[in-house]
């Protein structure tokens, strides 16, 4: 999800044509057209049967995993059975991590089993030791260095649930943190409450990351019930805990960008990037996370190809989001010199609950254009909100090189119950509300390629989003 783009870092420096910042105009044939557009998206179940076929055909698609390749060539096949006129690969390699099992038993008089994911990056190993409970990662941070020597850090953070999604930059900052803060004081295995919003017995996976130079420690996140229950022992008395994890990194693998486009008729040189990412964790079957970003962009270039729209429209199924944004990355490197043909990106990748919010880097270059693109969004329920958005995870490298982006912000109200989980499934999306995200995507979409004038891509250092 976009709050991955927190830990991006990509250090390209590039030239290109800027483009215009003239009023960007866009006429009255292509509002009505949108209107339409918007309409019959709302009726149609392309986005629907794409989403069923990956999560049913295909499943869990772990990066590097043998799923992960049957997912790249559906998404070719896919594609093509979509229409699209043109359907290619890019290769994205990147280190394989595999998770084969994961337990965590209480030791002593109260001796019971707890429910545990490891965390993506992990290495394998057993260790035991006496629990230390920290409500968050200040706590741990303010810990004096050497205290908790031989020890098992345990942060307890109960993430809060909100529409923007907002405090996963705290509870996701937990998980990628949280294990070198712990080495540093001496550590010898990691816990978290799993960076989740409901009471579950299901463990929310995720990535995490280890600073250099220390020596990883086995890193998992308890299920949030299972989090209640350690704090309860802990509480008491000294608490001690087995966690062994048969996991870790075992060599590279290479999978794939998947690209669509839909030639341009006018104008095939410019284009409007919309994608999601491919892979997912391997508890679930990723339907939210992210096969219905997938879906709904694969179902927007396939509705606007009968209307012949001006600029090409590209989608991409980027590779490997979940474990550094690996697809994403590749990409902006492979197309660091083409920064101002991407008149503007937007990725779905927050679920498919209905999309509230409407923002754009655009939003002071070029306010009469946005107003116009407003318009049609508003019936659909969605607000203009400037400077509440940004851009979602994959398109981030081509953002900071210089791409003009846009954001559909979905209600994460209860995104965070299921993100990571094994209840990540077909059944927990809503067709209506997956419909009402194609008829913003494809209004939008269309829109943007219809219009006469750019958004304000124009390459630039790193860093410099307009946000």
């Amino acid at each position: 999800m976009r709050v991955a783009s927190l830990f991006f870092a990509l250090s390209l420096l590039v030239a290109a044509p800027a483009q215009s910042a003239q009023p960007t105009r866009i006429d009255a044939t292509a509002i009505a057209q949108a209107g339409t557009v918007r309409d019959v998206a709302l009726r149609d179940a392309t986005a629907w049967k794409v989403l069923e076929s990956l999560t049913t055909e295909v499943g869990p698609r772990l990066a590097g995993s043998p799923a992960d390749a049957r997912a790249v060539a559906w998404a070719q096949a896919k594609f093509r059975e979509l229409g699209y006129d043109r359907v290619w690969t890019e290769p994205v390699t990147f280190p394989r991590w595999v998770r084969r099992s994961e337990t965590l038993d209480v030791l002593g008089a109260h001796a019971q089993p707890l429910r545990v994911g490891a965390l993506g990056g992990s290495p394998g190993g057993t260790v035991e030791g006496e629990v230390v409970r920290f409500a968050d990662l200040a706590a741990l941070q303010a810990a004096p260095e050497g205290s908790l020597a031989g020890k098992i850090v345990f942060v307890d953070y109960t993430m809060q649930a909100r529409r923007d999604g907002g405090d996963y930059r705290n509870a996701g900052g937990i998980r990628w943190a949280g294990p070198s803060v712990a080495i540093k004081k001496g550590a010898i295995g990691f816990l978290m409450r799993s960076a989740g919003t409901s009471l579950s017995r299901e463990p929310h996976t995720g990535n995490t990351g280890f600073e250099p130079g220390l020596t990883p420690i086995p890193a998992a996140a308890l299920a949030t019930i299972d989090a209640a229950q350690l704090a309860r022992l802990v509480a008491l008395g000294p608490t001690r805990v087995r966690l062994a994890l048969d996991c870790g990194y075992d060599g590279e693998a290479t999978s794939y960008n998947v690209i669509g486009e839909i030639t341009g008729s006018t104008r095939p040189d410019e284009i409007i990037l919309l994608g999601g990412h491919l892979d997912s964790w391997d508890y679930g079957t990723g339907a939210i996370d992210d096969a219905a970003g997938v879906a709904i962009t694969m179902a927007t270039g396939a509705l606007l190809k009968p209307l012949h729209p001006a600029r090409s429209i590209r989608v991409v199924a980027f590779a490997n989001e979940e474990q550094g944004l690996w697809g994403g990355r590749a990409y902006a490197q492979q197309h660091a010199d083409e920064v101002a043909r991407h008149v503007i990106a937007i990725e779905s990748d927050f679920g498919a609950a209905p999309i509230f919010g409407f923002d754009s880097s655009a939003r002071d270059l070029q306010p009469q254009a946005l107003a116009q693109i407003q318009q049609v969004l508003a019936p659909l329920g969605i607000e203009w909100l400037p400077k509440q958005g940004d851009p979602e995870s994959d398109i981030g490298g081509m953002v900071d090189l210089g791409t003009a982006w846009a954001w559909l912000g979905h209600d994460g109200t209860r995104y965070f119950d299921l993100h990571h989980t094994a209840d990540d499934t077909l059944d927990k999306v809503i067709p209506q509300e997956l419909a009402q995200n194609v008829a913003a995507y494809a209004a939008f979409t269309w829109l943007a390629a219809q219009a006469e004038g750019g958004f304000g891509s124009d390459a630039r250092a790193k860093g410099e989003r307009g946000e």
